[in-house]
């Protein structure tokens, strides 16, 4: 097993490095955007500075898309259904004000 070096800090370029809250709080954050509460409810909720939470969700959404970048390469893909997309733009016609 390598050894390492003495300052080296195992939570180095994760969620909990340079933060000041437990690692179950941040759970909790995260848990709570992902069923889509919103990020002031969250704040009110857990006690925490919105700043602090908004931070959360950023620096977490950024791994996120590092790791969905880094695994999902390239996709063969041979056939797209828009079937939705049909009906939400007829929707959206329909509200619209009439063109002159």
């Amino acid at each position: 097993m390598p050894r390492l070096p003495p300052n080296f800090n195992e939570r180095f370029d994760t969620l909990y490095y340079h933060r000041h809250i437990s690692p179950e709080q941040i759970r909790q954050v995260l848990q709570a955007h992902s069923e889509g509460s919103s990020l002031r409810g969250i704040s009110r909720t857990s006690g925490l500075a919105y700043n602090t939470v908004v931070s959360l969700v950023r620096s977490a959404s950024q791994r996120a898309q590092q790791v969905h970048n880094a695994q999902v390469q390239t996709v063969q893909t041979q056939e797209v259904s828009a079937d939705e997309m049909g009906s939400f733009v007829q929707k959206n016609r329909s509200n619209a004000p009439p063109v002159n």
